[in-house]
Formats: structure tokens, sequence, C-alpha cells
């Protein structure tokens, strides 16, 4: 991740992407509009995921067994949504170079979190519902 995080900070350097950081007002609008074009992004990922379901219940209503309609329609999605994940990731590392946080460390204390949660919900947890 680290490797990740120092790629992104040169390559938004050669792009001139960068959060602008001259003074607070050019700092707020840059980190506003890096925001909404992340959650851009993010829709992008949601729009994939319907694509997968709306092309499974096309296949499943043809007749094909559910299982393989599903493996069909996600095998369709699979570059584009990657693309839409690497956008996210982009941002993302964005953010977390802007304000100094390791992402890696970040990750692996978050999960450590939730993981010793008192109040947790295992069964959602061992089904990857809820973080």
């Amino acid at each position: 991740m680290k490797k990740l995080q120092e790629f992104t900070k040169q390559y938004q350097q050669e792009m001139n992407w960068q959060i602008k950081t001259d003074n607070y007002e050019r700092a707020k609008s840059s980190l506003l509009n890096n925001y909404m074009l992340l959650t851009t992004e993010v829709a992008e990922v949601a729009e994939e995921l319907r694509k997968a379901f709306n092309m499974t219940n096309t296949f499943i209503n043809e007749g094909m067994e559910e299982g393989k309609a599903f493996e069909i329609a996600k095998a369709s999605i699979k570059e584009d949504l990657g693309k839409e994940f690497a956008d996210c990731l982009a941002y993302i590392t964005k953010f977390a170079n802007y304000f100094d946080i390791d992402l890696e460390e970040s990750f692996y204390s978050k999960m450590e979190e939730v993981k010793n949660r008192k109040n947790r919900d295992v069964g959602l947890i061992k089904n990857n519902i809820s973080i």
C-alpha cells in the first residue's frame, strides 16, 4: 500500500492533479471537488453491479441456471469494475496523501478495531455484510 500511495503522489504531481494547498479556500474547494469525483466513481461501481444483476436476471428469465447466469454476468463486468475500483482507489489515496495518512496502517488498525468490538454482530461480519 505504501508503494501505491507513493506512486499516486508522484503521478498526481506529474499530472498536476494534487489537492491545492496554497490557502484555505483553494484547499477546501479542491477537497470538495475531489470528494465529488470520488462519489461519482463509487456510483459507477454501483452501475457496474446493476448491469451484472440485470444481465443475470435476463439470463435467468431465458432459462439459464442462476449460478451460471451470475458467473457470466460477473465476467462481463470484471474489466470495467476493476477500472472503477482503480478510480476510487486513486481518489482515496489522494485524500490519504493530502492528510498524511498511512492507508495500510489505518486499514489494519480499523480491522482490528472491528474484530474487537463488543457489540459486533458476528454473523453479519462472517457473511461480509458489516464493517
